[in-house]
């Protein structure tokens, strides 16, 4: 049996009526109006009151994380629980799309864009500068562990893989799944009031509607922005590093203004020849620079330490999961609710992608790769880069045995320590870039479809201005108000994380009320 929508859906609706064409644009006026004056207001502010901005929006970071760490931990929690649930029950077997619907992508295809977007670029920093941060006491220990000993390695290890193993993935998870089923089984717009529609009925299609739109849309810009704008500086401190380039804002805005310039080629070949080959590169790039770190690195001990990251992730996921009378406060809020807020503050960037791309699967292949696939290969890339750093530092080998200096360099400094660190290196940063630049256009391709009313097919010049914002919002902010500028752009983003959780968790309940429509059709069928 086909699986349309049921019924109680009103899959004529379309957000289309509210749209206005003009330039070559095609824009869901209330969500486009706002969310431009929201972002222009805030750069010009931020811009000429850089200190006073960062202030503000690091006080608003600093109250979230503080008083509501219990809801970014117990939040993170239900995810991972809703998500390993769909696996077994019966909605697992409904396929996005209905029972006829076919996959646009290869599984390798489909596997390399979602693993892109989600945190590719992440990993490549953080995978070295992660572990050993935690072991040398850089800011906090996990489990306040006493630092430079095995146990503390071992917790290093096992603690990074809990930032950026099932949790984040569960997020991203969620959203994706959702936006997905209520897009391709439902046939509703790809936004996300969408999503809401079982909980809100008609009303999302309204102000309440609008109001989630615009939110994901702030989020979506902000994230991105300060992801390229961060990025710039730690690409320009490669270079320098590794070629003595001078770091200067010259170099950071070049970075920026290049890597915009291939987002745009990008979003203008769309999802085949943009997104899809770029991360099918990265992918590849990036594979073969694993495979490098794992037979030039202390090879043994990098699979010892894969065995170990994965006992120390299983043995301390519930202390580390847990909110109640933490000892490790600093390290606590630091990194742990800091990162569950940034991972909410991007699931709908992400997870809008995600679900643009999986048509055709079953939900329960959808959370297996999403969920459980991203965590084992995130354990292999952290076991090969972190275990390597570990040892250095371990054994007093290189700048690493001092602990962290400056976090975009602890990978280059990692790599100086193997064969070939000229060619290495270049990889490296080559990585950082396409990174940069498949997290652009594919947010791009996000906001361009709710600011145009869930359209997927939205008119080239509109994708176009997306990508484009991105790179001058960064840029601006680098230019006008420096680190302080970004550092108030972050400090946002993550404030934006704490309503985003209360969406997530409603979002929950509406996708289980969605799928639960669909399940007699698989009855029957």
């Amino acid at each position: 049996m086909n699986t349309t929508a049921s019924d109680e859906y009103d899959t004529d609706h379309e957000l289309g009526e509210n749209n206005v064409k003009a330039m070559g644009m095609d824009i869901h006026n209330p969500v486009f109006a706002i969310s431009a004056f929201l972002i222009l207001f805030f750069v010009i502010a931020t811009v000429l009151f850089p200190a006073e901005a960062k202030d503000s929006l690091e006080g608003a970071k600093a109250w979230s994380i503080n008083n509501f760490d219990w809801l970014f931990m117990a939040g993170g929690n239900i995810f991972v629980l809703f998500c390993l649930a769909m696996i077994f029950l019966p909605v697992g077997r409904i396929r996005i799309g209905g029972n006829e619907a076919k996959t646009e992508f290869s599984t390798l295809s489909w596997f390399a864009m979602l693993f892109a977007a989600g945190m590719g670029i992440g990993l490549m920093f953080w995978s070295v500068a992660e572990p050993v941060a935690y072991y040398s006491d850089w800011y906090g220990t996990p489990l306040n562990v006493e630092p430079n000993t095995e146990v503390a390695a071992k917790m290093a290890m096992g603690a990074t893989l809990y930032h950026w193993g099932l949790h984040p993935w569960a997020i991203y998870a969620v959203v994706g799944l959702s936006l997905a089923f209520f897009h391709y089984n439902k046939k509703l717009p790809l936004t996300i009031r969408s999503v809401f529609f079982p909980l809100l009925g008609d009303r999302c299609w309204g102000r309440i509607g609008d109001l989630i739109d615009v939110v994901a849309v702030l989020a979506t810009i902000f994230g991105l922005a300060t992801s390229l704008g961060l990025g710039a500086k730690q690409a320009a401190a490669g270079l320098n590093f590794l070629f003595s380039i001078p770091n200067t804002i010259n170099t950071q805005l070049a970075i920026i203004i290049g890597v915009t310039a291939v987002a745009i080629f990008s979003v203008i070949r769309g999802l085949d020849g943009g997104v899809k080959l770029l991360s099918n590169i990265n992918m590849g790039l990036a594979s073969i620079l694993l495979l490098f770190v794992i037979i030039a690195g202390p090879t043994a001990v990098i699979f010892i330490t894969m065995a170990d990251t994965t006992v120390s992730y299983l043995q301390n996921i519930i202390p580390l999961s847990n909110w109640v009378d933490r000892e490790d406060q600093t390290w606590f809020h630091g990194w742990t609710v800091f990162y569950w807020a940034w991972w909410v503050s991007w699931s709908p960037f992400v997870g809008m992608f995600i679900a643009r791309i999986s048509k055709g699967r079953s939900v329960r292949e959808f959370i297996i790769a999403v969920l459980l696939v991203p965590t084992m290969v995130t354990t292999l890339w952290m076991a090969a880069f972190g275990g390597t750093a570990l040892d250095q530092a371990k054994n007093g080998v290189g700048e690493l045995a001092n602990g962290i200096g400056e976090v975009s360099l602890a990978m280059f400094q990692m790599l100086e320590n193997l064969p070939l660190t000229s060619i290495t290196s270049v990889i490296g940063i080559v990585l950082v870039l396409v990174f940069f630049v498949t997290s652009s256009d594919s947010g791009s391709l996000v906001i361009d479809s709710i600011t145009a009313g869930g359209k997927i097919d939205a008119p080239v010049p509109q994708r176009i201005f997306w990508a484009t914002l991105e790179g001058v919002i960064a840029g601006t902010l680098l230019f006008g108000g420096g680190a302080q500028a970004l550092s108030a752009l972050q400090a946002g983003a993550i404030t934006v994380g704490l309503p985003f959780t209360l969406v997530l968790l409603l979002m929950c309940i509406s996708l289980y009320k969605g799928l639960m429509t669909e399940v007699p059709n698989y009855r029957r069928s």
